[in-house]
């Protein structure tokens, strides 16, 4: 599904508000659906007024009862829960699983402490970026990994290719795909709190990029110290069979301030956040580097390389690269996907890869790619919306604060 999910939660609320349940009856969809895969928490949302779309072959909530605007306002003040069991767990068990992995991704996995982890990118022999994931060492023997929905069958298609070759040449990895376990995404500021009461282990000690092993609500659980809103938070795998429970348990305990949220906030929520959304503002074309990911390089591949692409990559971070990803600010409509970005003089910098109203910021919001040398913030620029030309100037991200749970 390509651009703002912000923008289709609005459009599907509109349709629903000017129809009546007659008129209203989009049978492609239905059709459709019966294809879809369905998550564990599937009529748990459809119980709880969650509106389902397809996404990434499944069906998704986009949100629920109250509107993205409010869900987005909500997590940041409060929390949300999210169903993100549609992205793809697995893990790679063996001696050489590092040394396996550090041939496909830009970051330092060998330098990684037991339980730690980091954002990766899985790059292509050009440099550009098959796909962005939270890697986790959970031992040296065992990588934790999730990667993104719609990417899943073209991701594990180029590791299980790549892990013949390895394996072949005498190297001790194997592979397994948690798809018997859901995942839930619990953020905001009562993230914490709210699992405390569920867990008998101390959530204090587990700060932003940890991994840990232990029971929630009487059940064995991988939690990760991360997410992607911005906020504190937590990625919960857990059985699918306790995946109902689990989720009832996590909103009781809230007294009601945590909410069920959909797609839609989570796409605002990233983009105020300035996270990039795989297919939007990362593709196979685009480098870490490009895309503002060079932190994400770990400082021994930076001098080693050995990972896909690592000449174009490193190249360009002796030289520079040719573009780089900017954050917007505009006043006139919101920017969506695609639209151009121009210099004052009418010239094209680039285009607009995710835009939208931020709800916490209450302006238009946007990201994109400008050639460089035009990336400063400050720099002014024109974006270009349905044909009209509005006034634009490039900012720093995140656009609203990051609050992850670090050490003092």
């Amino acid at each position: 599904m390509r651009g703002p999910l912000w923008q289709l939660g609005q459009s599907i609320t509109r349709r629903l508000a000017q129809s009546d349940k007659k008129a209203f009856t989009p049978r492609r969809f239905f059709a459709a659906e019966a294809q879809l895969k369905k998550t564990a928490l599937h009529d748990f949302h459809v119980e709880n007024g969650g509106k389902m779309v397809p996404f990434a072959g499944w069906s998704m909530p986009i949100q629920y009862k109250d509107s993205i605007m409010d869900s987005t306002l909500n997590c940041r003040a409060n929390a949300g829960l999210f169903d993100v069991s549609h992205m793809c767990g697995l893990s790679l068990k063996g001696k050489d699983c590092v040394k396996f992995l550090e041939k496909l991704v830009i970051a330092d996995v060998a330098g990684l402490a037991p339980g730690t982890g980091s954002l990766t990118v899985f790059t292509n022999e050009k440099g550009g970026a098959i796909d962005d994931s939270v890697i986790t060492k959970v031992k040296d023997d065992h990588i934790y990994l999730v990667v993104n929905a719609g990417c899943r069958d073209k991701d594990l298609a180029h590791i299980g290719s790549h892990m013949e070759d390895f394996k072949a040449k005498g190297g001790d990895v194997s592979w397994h795909i948690h798809d018997e376990r859901s995942l839930l995404a619990l953020q905001g500021p009562l993230a914490a709190p709210v699992l405390q009461l569920l867990t008998k282990d101390d959530l204090s000690k587990i700060y932003f990029g940890d991994f840990r092993m232990l029971d929630i609500n009487g059940v064995h659980c991988f939690l990760t110290r991360t997410g992607y809103t911005g906020e504190d938070g937590f990625e919960i795998s857990v059985p699918l069979e306790h995946t109902v429970d689990l989720t009832k348990a996590i909103l009781e305990k809230s007294e009601g301030k945590v909410r069920l949220t959909g797609l839609g906030a989570r796409d605002s929520l990233r983009l105020e956040a300035g996270l990039c959304l795989y297919g939007n503002d990362m593709e196979q074309h685009i480098t870490p580097v490009e895309a503002g990911l060079t932190w994400a390089i770990g400082k021994r591949r930076r001098s080693e390389g050995g990972f896909l692409g690592a000449d174009v990559i490193l190249k360009q971070l002796v030289d520079g690269p040719a573009i780089r990803r900017v954050g917007l600010f505009s006043p006139g409509p919101p920017p969506r996907s695609h639209s151009e970005i121009q210099d004052a003089a009418g010239n094209g910098l680039g285009e607009v890869t995710s835009g939208g109203f931020s709800p916490c910021l209450k302006k238009n919001i946007a990201m994109g790619y400008v050639k460089s040398g035009n990336h400063k913030a400050g720099t002014e620029v024109k974006v270009v919306v349905r044909g009209k030309t509005y006034d634009g100037v490039v900012t720093k991200m995140p656009f609203v604060p990051t609050k992850y749970y670090k050490p003092s």
